[in-house]
């Protein structure tokens, strides 16, 4: 294994979490009379963390978000978590592997604790992770695309930031990774490779990853 860290992004690598909430985020915020499309979600909040979507509405129409949003949001997302979440295909025979040989891995996510924490739990995937190796945006100042959070996890697990890989599938997310020094694959699977150019190594399929690393 040439790398001493994995780090993993959550949404979109290991819970196939991204189209769910961005469907409801667009909804919610068209609701609210900001119109926004699927599409538009994903472009403009994908990868990122919650106050990105504050801080883009605002500057686009000055005004705030109300207080409870993200509150109202994270409701409707988790209850929909519930119903529909499922593991990104390949995730768990990529755990079990690292697991196996005994390399070091993480997340790292541009979610909240509790929004890992119930993706984790509703999808079978909290066998894997332990609260050490469980990292969010809410343990730094700022999120993706800046490096710290990444910069954090590696620190917290030991490792230099040129040893260690992070597994990402948004702009913003490699962004931060290239910022932190390390390399970064780009997972394609619901990305436009374009839009992960900065990417160390691209791939579309989750199952092939461990190999990819050796």
């Amino acid at each position: 294994m040439r790398y001493e860290l994995i780090i993993f992004d959550n949404d979109g690598v290991l819970v196939d979490s991204e189209p769910i909430s961005n469907t409801l985020l667009a909804a919610y915020l068209t609701e609210l009379g900001h119109p926004t499309s699927y599409e538009e979600s994903l472009r403009d909040y994908m990868g990122s963390a919650m106050h990105r979507v504050h801080d883009l509405v605002e500057e686009r129409t000055g005004q705030p978000l109300p207080a409870d949003f993200d509150e109202v949001f994270h409701a409707r997302v988790f209850a929909a978590f519930e119903r529909e979440l499922e593991a990104v295909p390949g995730a768990v025979q990529v755990l079990e592997k690292l697991a196996a040989d005994g390399v070091p891995y993480c997340v790292a996510s541009s979610g909240s604790h509790e929004r890992i924490r119930v993706g984790h739990r509703t999808t079978g995937l909290d066998r894997w992770f332990d609260e050490g190796r469980v990292f969010s945006s809410q343990d730094v100042g700022r999120g993706k695309p800046a490096p710290d959070l990444f910069l954090y996890a590696a620190e917290r697990m030991g490792v230099a930031p040129e040893k260690c890989v992070v597994v990402e599938d948004s702009p913003l997310g490699v962004q931060a990774a290239v910022a932190a020094g390390m390399d970064v694959y780009g997972f394609t699977a619901m990305t436009p490779a374009d839009r992960l150019a900065g990417a160390t190594r691209l791939f579309s399929d989750m199952g092939q990853l461990a190999d990819l690393l050796v």
